[in-house]
């Protein structure tokens, strides 16, 4: 790749990062091209398509989140403090971040690397899931597909915060998760 090719891939790529990190991955591309002082010609000459572009960008932005999180999910004391935590950080990552809500709410199918990423915390969410049931703490028929649904409702919340509360996301997922737990009674 000629020198002034490459550069251009590497503004491109930060300039995405910058703008994606504050609008989520829908931002237009023309704002892309411009904060990365090249045309937009120069960008789909690169990646070609907004997933694309996306697929470049998530390894950066997402950066092992979900692995992190469900290392600390391990370190809690049960089974359901593991679900809750993982499940409750995740909701707080998607709130406090516009792409982060991108990937949990698969809005770019197309993007491999997205997917990946979504996928990767499904899983770690599949073990807490399963030991939470196990030790009866967590509803039986509660399924992986559940917890998508509670991503896509978090992301409708998130997209009318201006018109309910701003952590009206947060009071929700409290009403979930006491619906999920099952509360044993007192010997």
């Amino acid at each position: 790749m000629r020198r002034d090719a490459r550069e251009n891939l590497e503004k491109l790529t930060a300039a995405a990062v910058k703008v994606f990190l504050a609008q989520g991955f829908c931002a237009p591309l023309e704002e892309v091209a411009r904060a990365a002082g090249v045309s937009i010609g120069t960008l789909y000459n690169r990646f070609g398509t907004r997933e694309a572009l996306i697929d470049a960008v998530v390894p950066v932005i997402a950066a092992d989140r979900t692995g992190r999180l469900a290392a600390q999910a391990q370190a809690q004391p049960d089974p359901w403090s593991r679900f809750r935590f993982y499940v409750t950080r995740l909701l707080e990552l998607q709130a406090a971040s516009p792409p982060v809500d991108d990937i949990m709410a698969r809005r770019y199918p197309g993007s491999q690397e997205l997917t990946n990423h979504c996928d990767d915390a499904l899983a770690h969410a599949a073990r807490f899931i399963e030991a939470a049931q196990a030790d009866g703490s967590l509803r039986g028929d509660f399924r992986i597909a559940d917890l998508t649904a509670m991503f896509l409702a978090n992301s409708g919340i998130l997209r009318a915060a201006t018109t309910v509360e701003e952590d009206a996301w947060r009071r929700h997922l409290e009403f979930v998760l006491d619906g999920l737990h099952v509360h044993r009674a007192a010997v």
